[in-house]
């Protein structure tokens, strides 16, 4: 009987190394390009939600003839203060949203900035900041 010699065909461990290290390459250059995507896509969260709850302020004030005092925060927005007779809110169709970073806008009035100032401290919760960290605010740079 003649011997048939079967070649099993299959990576060495030489080529699988070789793709392993073109995939981390690959990932090397591409997170970082992702992850700072994700951090420009928070600061335009928390931008458009400043805009929405200037809004939201802008129409209490129609309403009322004021903004809400700093002790009533946004929260006023939502649920009508007390002695507030021209209240006609809700102004905001669910609470007032977190910053992107799960931690609460901030609210001043009168304001130091405009009539009124609404910010986030960013993506590390203390003023000031750069890129990522800095604040994100009401009455722009």
């Amino acid at each position: 009987m003649l011997k048939q010699r079967i070649r099993v065909r299959g990576f060495t461990l030489l080529e699988l190394l070789v793709v392993m290290v073109i995939i981390g390459l690959l990932a090397g250059y591409v997170a970082p390009r992702y992850f700072s995507q994700l951090g420009k896509s928070e600061v335009r969260t928390a931008q458009a939600q400043i805009n929405a709850l200037s809004k939201a302020l802008d129409h209490y004030r129609l309403d009322v003839g004021h903004y809400p005092s700093t002790e009533q925060g946004l929260e006023a927005l939502v649920k009508r203060p007390e002695n507030e007779p021209k209240w006609n809110g809700p102004y905001l169709e669910k609470a007032v949203p977190l910053d992107p970073w799960g931690k609460p806008y901030q609210y001043r009035y009168p304001g130091q900035y405009g009539e009124y100032d609404l910010f986030s401290f960013g993506k590390d919760g203390q003023p000031g900041g750069t890129d990522h960290a800095a604040d994100i605010t009401s009455w722009g740079s």
